[in-house]
């Protein structure tokens, strides 16, 4: 069964190595291509980190990606026009598939207008835009921004762009649930539900059989397989775990929509040997 990860990070830095290794990874992309390889994972889509004005990042060919904005690489409500130039350019990159938004982590809105100049390049461009939805891995974030109800304003004031609910709006699944049934312009990633390695998968389950049997409850409820991506959040997660864990939540009869064809008709992938794993080379 091909497989498509719709939502990774690259970084290199410490922390990216510290969390790599709690999953049983290391975090470069030799590796990360060798444990593609071993589980049939074809493609990946990285949300970015990187500064705007890098519209050309240098990322592995088995790579699309959506250019991240956040505090980091530039967010700031007094320069969006000149932002939202950049963005244009990264569009324009065809292994740019989309555009990231990180609220929590940055105190905003995202129907707030001063958003509409990014919208407006989504929808000319048919980009999707992933939005971190849910609890935060920094305490400093904070929850009102990116609870899952707040994508229900943006997706019916912007109505001619597809957004994607990155982590299921994760611990929050009966609101998120609710906004996707709304709105049909949402999909959702199922990335980031899980952290580290799980030395034992059965005693997992049985343990987070509350959170587990919720989340299952409401993906029966909602029935639109269609509309749900495989994700991992690499290299937050290890991969083989992940790709068990989502085929413990998702019936077996949609396996092959949730772990790939969602995600390369939500993001427009052209996928080719030559922005697959099968091309990719590991330096000597």
């Amino acid at each position: 069964m091909k497989i498509i990860d719709a939502h990774l990070h690259m970084g290199a830095d410490a922390y990216f190595d510290e969390i790599a290794k709690a999953a049983g990874h290391e975090n470069n992309a030799e590796h990360l291509a060798e444990q593609y390889r071993a589980r049939g994972m074809v493609h990946g889509i990285i949300m970015g980190n990187l500064p705007l004005e890098n519209t050309a990042p240098q990322y592995p060919r088995f790579m699309s990606y959506c250019v991240g904005i956040d505090s980091r690489t530039g967010f700031d409500r007094e320069t969006i026009k000149a932002q939202a130039a950049l963005v244009r350019r990264h569009f324009q990159n065809p292994q740019c598939v989309g555009l990231k938004l990180y609220p929590g982590y940055n105190y905003f809105y995202i129907y707030d207008d001063c958003l509409e100049p990014f919208y407006e390049l989504a929808e000319k461009y048919d980009k999707p835009v992933a939005v971190h939805m849910g609890l935060t891995a920094s305490n400093d974030a904070l929850l009102k921004y990116s609870h899952p109800l707040v994508m229900d304003e943006a997706a019916t004031k912007f109505r001619g762009v597809q957004f994607v609910m990155c982590h299921f709006g994760e611990p929050w699944f009966e609101d998120a649930a609710a906004v996707i049934e709304k709105n049909p312009n949402v999909v959702v990633d199922l990335s980031g539900i899980l952290t580290a390695k799980i030395p034992d998968f059965a005693a997992f389950l049985q343990k987070k059989h509350f959170y587990i049997d919720r989340m299952k409850g409401w993906l029966e409820y909602l029935d639109s397989y269609d509309r749900f991506l495989f994700g991992t959040d690499w290299p937050l997660a290890n991969l083989g775990d992940y790709i068990k864990f989502t085929k413990e939540i998702i019936p077996a009869g949609h396996w092959e929509a949730v772990f790939a064809a969602n995600a390369q008709r939500v993001y427009h992938l052209q996928l080719t040997e030559e922005n697959t794993i099968n091309r990719y080379q590991v330096k000597e």
